[in-house]
């Protein structure tokens, strides 16, 4: 990244943000391509939304049936899988670039299972207590297991991925025990949540992940400088003011909050949050956090595989989670091989 390519957004005397044109070019292209795949979501199959119902919204001309659908079923449905999708790949980006960890995610390091844990053991007891509570205690109990089990923190990437597998092991054994302890119809229900569904969205948990994402926004803008800087390692970056130990803390609450937040309003959908930073440095081709790239490229991903389960016959019905577990799997076999080449290169 050179100097004459890369420009300057400043807020207020403090804050500075790095971008180059072409970032915002792309920006812009992944930005058209989620409007597009929202729109093909509205308007395909049976329950479609026909485009002129869609311009006729905005001027609250359209049928009353085009206006249940769109705020009862798509709509609600579409607003979780981009947010949502972004959220996961915030997540991922953040705790890929703090851990200097390529397979450092929700997925892998056991976040996103303890927040399903979390959830599973909320709807099993009568405590009162509200879904983002459980999933937001769960992530928090497991991310808390990882660092006390590799007994030195983040630091080494091997160490993490074994306590991951670990706990992660443990809370799908936790969550496996409450699906088997419920009642059958809550048992099912729950089952397909903890796979990671889109199904039965309504505008509460959109509003919930939109909160979310509002609420970790400006910790992102404070953060996003000290986060270039991590990967010139601890000493450089702190002496550069890029303080690594508060840097990597504040990035560990912030990718803990926004993942177990997504995993609250749609289950503990896998890998979006490993493949969004990965495809987002290679679209990028730069090195970096690239926080803005990898949250659009896991709302077109998340998007894009709820509208397949949607309209492909031989995916009907399906949880979203299996197709992006489906995908993720391929994905990390890539990333295991390409790291084993890599060490013996």
């Amino acid at each position: 990244m050179t100097q004459q390519q890369t420009k300057v957004f400043t807020i207020g005397e403090t804050i500075a943000v790095l971008y180059q044109r072409r970032h915002v070019v792309l920006w812009t292209i992944l930005a058209a391509l989620i409007l597009v795949l929202g729109i093909v979501t509205l308007v395909a199959g049976k329950l479609g939304i026909g485009m002129g119902d869609i311009i006729a919204l905005f001027g609250g001309e359209s049928s009353p049936t085009a206006t249940f659908v769109l705020e009862n079923l798509r709509g609600p449905r579409l607003l979780v899988a981009i947010l949502a999708g972004a959220a996961f790949g915030l997540s991922g980006a953040l705790f890929q670039t703090v851990t200097r960890n390529p397979l450092g995610s929700p997925d892998v390091l056991g976040l996103a299972a303890g927040a399903g844990a979390g959830v599973a053991v909320v709807s099993l007891f009568p405590t009162g207590l509200p879904t983002p509570i459980g999933a937001l205690a769960g992530a928090g109990v497991a991310i808390g297991l990882v660092a006390i089990a590799t007994g030195s923190g983040f630091t080494s990437p091997s160490r993490v991925i074994l306590a991951g597998i670990a706990v992660a092991a443990m809370a799908t054994a936790i969550t496996q025990f409450v699906v088997t302890a419920t009642l059958r119809d809550e048992a099912s229900r729950l089952a397909a949540y903890l796979v990671g569904s889109l199904n039965a969205r309504d505008l509460g948990h959109a509003g919930l992940i939109c909160l979310a994402l509002l609420i970790a926004l400006p910790l992102l803008i404070v953060l996003n400088p000290r986060l270039q800087l991590m990967e010139l390692g601890d000493e450089l970056a702190t002496s550069l003011g890029g303080k690594a130990t508060t840097t990597r803390t504040w990035a560990i609450v912030a990718s803990l909050m926004l993942a177990a937040m997504a995993v609250a309003v749609a289950g503990p959908i896998a890998f979006i949050a490993l493949m969004s930073p990965h495809a987002a440095r290679m679209l990028t081709r730069s090195t970096g956090p690239n926080l803005v790239t990898s949250a659009l490229v896991g709302a077109v991903l998340l998007v894009l595989a709820d509208l397949s389960v949607q309209q492909l016959p031989v995916l009907d019905g399906l949880p979203v989670g299996i197709i992006t577990a489906g995908f993720g799997g391929i994905f990390l076999g890539y990333l295991l091989l390409r790291e084993f080449r890599k060490g013996h290169a």
